[in-house]
């Protein structure tokens, strides 16, 4: 199992998410979500290469959370990096990880 650390940007991307679905939608969908996230970074934490590769980046991977928002994240030998948190409804060539 390998570490996982949190980028500012992933942190950042996080909680506007989770500001944006309390606001919204309300507890129950922003409670989904948190539980979500921490399942998904539980598993990549135990197999990092689940999810698919980057086109971009060889070591950057894409984790679909849901089919509005996806958390992308980097390999590294002795840990794991969450990038970013993106809403999949924004053009991706805006994506910077």
């Amino acid at each position: 199992m390998k570490k996982i650390v949190w980028t500012p940007v992933a942190v950042e991307t996080y909680h506007s998410l989770v500001q944006y679905l309390a606001l919204e939608w309300g507890d129950l969908f922003k409670t989904k979500f948190l539980n979500e996230v921490e399942w998904v970074v539980d598993l990549i934490s135990q197999n990092p290469e689940m999810f698919k590769r980057s086109t971009r980046y060889k070591n950057i991977r894409i984790g679909y959370l849901s089919k509005q928002c996806s958390l992308i994240y980097r390999i590294k030998p002795d840990k794991i990096e969450l990038l970013l948190f993106w809403d999949n409804r924004q053009d991706s060539k805006k994506m910077k990880y």
